[in-house]
C-alpha cells in the first residue's frame, strides 16, 4: 500500500483539522484556546498549498497562505495580549469562570 505526497499532505491535513477541534472542545484555558486555533490555522494554510498544488495554480495558492500567515500572526498576538490582560484582571484564564464574572 503506496501512498502518494498528496495523500500524505492529506492525511496531515485531517489529522492537524481533528486535533485543533478536538482540543477546542476540551480546553477551557484561555492560551490553549489561541494554540488550538493556530494549530486548525496551519492546517488551513496546508489546505490552501496543496489546492493550488492540484488546481495547478501553486503561485496562488502559496501566496494566499503567506497571507493567512501574517493575519494569523496578528490574531494570535493579539489574543495572546487579551489574555495576560484577563489574566491581570480576574486572576484566572479559566474560561467558565471568566465568563461568570462580571465588571
Amino acid at each position: 500500500m503506496n501512498f502518494s505526497p498528496l495523500d500524505i499532505i492529506l492525511f496531515g491535513i485531517a489529522g492537524l483539522l481533528g486535533v485543533g477541534f478536538y482540543g477546542l472542545l476540551i480546553t477551557r484555558n484561555l492560551i490553549k484556546t489561541v494554540m488550538m486555533l493556530q494549530i486548525l490555522i496551519k492546517a488551513v494554510v496546508l489546505a490552501l498549498v496543496f489546492a493550488g498544488k492540484v488546481s495547478g495554480n501553486l503561485g496562488l495558492g502559496q501566496s494566499t497562505a503567506a497571507t493567512v500567515i501574517v493575519a494569523d500572526t496578528i490574531v494570535a498576538v493579539v489574543g495572546l495580549a487579551l489574555a495576560v490582560q484577563v489574566r491581570r484582571r480576574f486572576g484566572t484564564l479559566d474560561v467558565p469562570k471568566i465568563s461568570t464574572l462580571k465588571g
